[in-house]
């Protein structure tokens, strides 16, 4: 255990270590600016505390200009690699690199980076991007095409996921949305989705995106949609995939009767049944909604305009009503007594991962069928 007095001691030796750093970084040479950063960049490993101070004694001008420099890829990777353990759980010190023009000091073409290369900046913008659910005027639009550009030239799987949880977080902001969607972003995400070491956060940012306009329209005009995400919904492994591939079937199918004509030529009723049954209880109450709306389809012609939700969002998490989930069980109980006795044999094969025999599955027919569903 460390003393009061060996704390001391360790205190003033760091402080004397980042006076020197921070002098060769503002005055020193390429080689001594290089040796500084490597000391900073172990100094800011060390505490949260220490990396605030650190940016009060001025190194993020400096470095964000090392970022910039075109003297050598090794300093940049420094500077970069420091900046991102200053940023880490710091809004300040993250707030003061954009202030210093970190995003316009980004190399013009990250694609043509080595693989660590592009990592390290997707992470440095990942964490910058935490800045967009915030008060500060984060320019997004200097972050997004770069994003983008990194997730479209094939990275590691890692890069993969850093990059979509920084379009995750800016797409939070609807305000994003149009910027996102003009570069294309859906048709990549759309790919992704389909994937399933990239599915969730794919789906994430697509659900964010399909309440707007402009992204429900590009979802529409995807030749892969509706049809990718039915297939999805059929992931039992991946019960949030499941969730989010409902929720953003839902907003389609609300706003479109078209959709809906699609949706139901795809096979999606039998798919929702077996969500509705197996599926998480989210996913379930999801399936059972969109149940309802196809049986309202069957029995009365909707208008485009008049789908059965009247609120222009609709929740991600948000439960259904007792009314709705009431409705929904008898309208499931009905449907069930209908179709599951030829079907139950693939359900119950999926659920269990064998095929049951006869008698277990006339058991499991009546019993589904006489019973209120669990919702």
């Amino acid at each position: 255990m460390i003393t009061c007095e060996e704390a001391k001691i360790e205190d003033r030796d760091w402080m004397a270590a980042l006076k020197k750093s921070v002098k060769m970084l503002h005055f020193g040479g390429w080689e001594e600016k290089e040796a500084a950063a490597r000391e900073m960049k172990r100094l800011a490993a060390e505490d949260v505390n220490r990396r605030r101070t650190m940016a009060e004694f001025g190194v993020i001008p400096p470095l964000v200009a090392m970022v910039g420099s075109e003297v050598a890829a090794a300093h940049q990777r420094l500077a970069v690699q420091v900046l991102i353990e200053l940023a880490n759980a710091s809004f300040t010190n993250k707030a003061l690199m954009v202030e210093e023009g970190i995003l316009s000091k980004l190399p013009k073409n990250l694609s043509l980076l080595e693989e660590t290369d592009k990592r390290e900046f997707a992470e440095l913008l990942l964490s910058i991007s935490g800045l967009a659910n915030t008060q500060f005027p984060l320019n997004s639009s200097r972050i997004i095409p770069t994003v983008v550009c990194i997730l479209e030239s094939n990275p590691s799987l890692k890069t993969k996921h850093l990059c979509l949880s920084t379009l995750h977080n800016l797409s939070s902001v609807l305000d994003n949305a149009p910027a996102l969607i003009s570069t294309g972003i859906v048709t990549s995400l759309t790919k992704l989705a389909s994937v399933k070491e990239t599915s969730e956060k794919s789906l994430a940012t697509l659900g964010n995106l399909v309440v707007t306009s402009d992204g429900r329209k590009a979802l529409e005009q995807n030749p892969t949609v509706p049809e990718g995400l039915i297939e999805i919904m059929t992931w039992e492994e991946k019960p949030k995939c499941q969730e989010l591939s409902a929720y953003i079937l839902m907003v389609l199918a609300h706003q479109s009767s078209l959709q809906r004509q699609k949706m139901a030529k795809a096979g999606i009723v039998q798919v929702l049944l077996e969500v509705a049954l197996l599926g998480s209880p989210l996913a379930q109450k999801r399936a059972l909604k969109l149940l309802q709306w196809f049986k309202d389809e069957r029995q009365t012609r909707m208008g485009p305009h008049s789908g059965p939700l009247q609120v222009g969002r609709v929740s991600m998490g948000s439960p259904l009503s007792e009314e709705d989930a009431e409705q929904g069980k008898r309208m499931m109980t009905k449907i069930v007594k209908q179709s599951l006795h030829k079907n139950m044999e693939t359900i119950t094969r999926r659920a269990n991962g064998a095929a049951g025999d006869a008698s277990k599955l006339k058991a499991l027919v009546v019993s589904t069928s006489s019973k209120s569903l669990p919702y």
